[in-house]
C-alpha cells in the first residue's frame, strides 16, 4: 500500500481536484483506491457522493469529525488490499498537525497556482517541509503540480523560475479547462469525461504523466 498525500498550506490551490483526479486516474487502471477527505469543506466526499456507478469503483472516508480533533482512526477502516491512498488535506496544517498528517506517507504532492503570492508561500510552506515536519527525500517524496497554468503570463514565467532552483521534481503542468469543472461536477476524473473527440486529450496525457510518477 502506498500512501500519496496532496498538500499545502494555502487554500484554493487545487488539492481536492488534484486528489480526486489521482484517485480516479488509479482505480481506472485496476488500483484498490481509498480517498480520504480530512478538509472540513467535504469537497472529495461531495465527488464522491455524485460518482456514477458505472465507473471504477473508489473508497471514501470521511476523516473530518465535526468537533472532534483530527485523528488517524481511518486507518481501522481502510479496506482490506487497499493499493493507494490518497489523501485530501485542510488549509493552513503546520507544526503537530503538519507533522502527523505526514505519518507513513510515501508521496508528497503540492498544487501551486502561478501567482506570486501562490509561490511565495509555498517557498515557506516546503521550508517547513524540511524543517519542521523532518521529511527527508529518501524516505518522503516530494512533488509539484502546477495548476490552472497560463504559460504565457508572467507570474507563471516566474513560477518556473522558482521550482528551477529547487531539488524537486514538477510532476505536472494542469491548463485550465473547463473539462475539470464538468469532471468534479460529474463526480469524474478529468480522463473519464465523454467529450467531443481529442477535446481532453491534453489533460489525459498530463494525468498519464503524473499517475507514472506518483505510482
Amino acid at each position: 500500500m502506498r500512501t500519496i498525500m496532496v498538500l499545502n498550506a494555502k487554500g484554493g490551490s487545487g488539492k481536492s481536484t488534484i486528489a480526486t483526479n489521482l484517485a480516479s486516474a488509479y482505480a481506472s487502471r485496476g488500483r484498490i483506491t481509498t480517498l480520504i477527505d480530512y478538509d472540513p469543506q467535504g469537497s472529495s466526499m461531495y465527488w464522491m457522493n455524485t460518482r456514477p456507478d458505472d465507473v471504477s469503483k473508489i473508497n471514501g472516508i470521511a476523516a473530518y469529525p465535526s468537533n472532534k480533533p483530527v485523528t488517524r482512526s481511518w486507518q481501522l477502516h481502510l479496506p482490506q488490499n487497499t493499493e493507494r491512498v490518497i489523501v485530501d488535506t485542510p488549509a493552513g496544517l503546520s507544526g503537530l498537525d503538519l507533522v502527523d498528517q505526514l505519518r507513513g506517507t510515501h508521496t508528497i504532492v503540492i498544487p501551486v497556482l502561478s501567482s506570486y503570492l501562490d509561490t511565495h508561500v509555498t517557498a515557506d510552506f516546503i521550508r517547513d517541509l524540511y524543517l519542521t515536519a523532518k521529511v527527508r527525500p529518501e524516505n518522503t517524496r516530494i512533488c509539484i503540480i502546477c495548476n490552472r497554468v497560463k504559460s504565457n503570463t508572467l507570474a507563471f514565467k516566474a513560477l518556473k523560475r522558482f521550482l528551477d532552483s529547487l531539488d524537486i521534481p514538477l510532476i505536472g503542468q494542469l491548463r485550465e479547462t473547463q473539462n475539470y469543472v464538468k469532471a468534479s461536477d460529474s463526480g469524474l476524473g478529468v480522463h473519464e469525461l465523454k467529450v467531443h473527440a481529442h477535446a481532453n486529450d491534453k489533460d489525459i496525457e498530463d494525468w498519464n504523466k503524473t499517475v507514472s510518477y506518483t505510482h
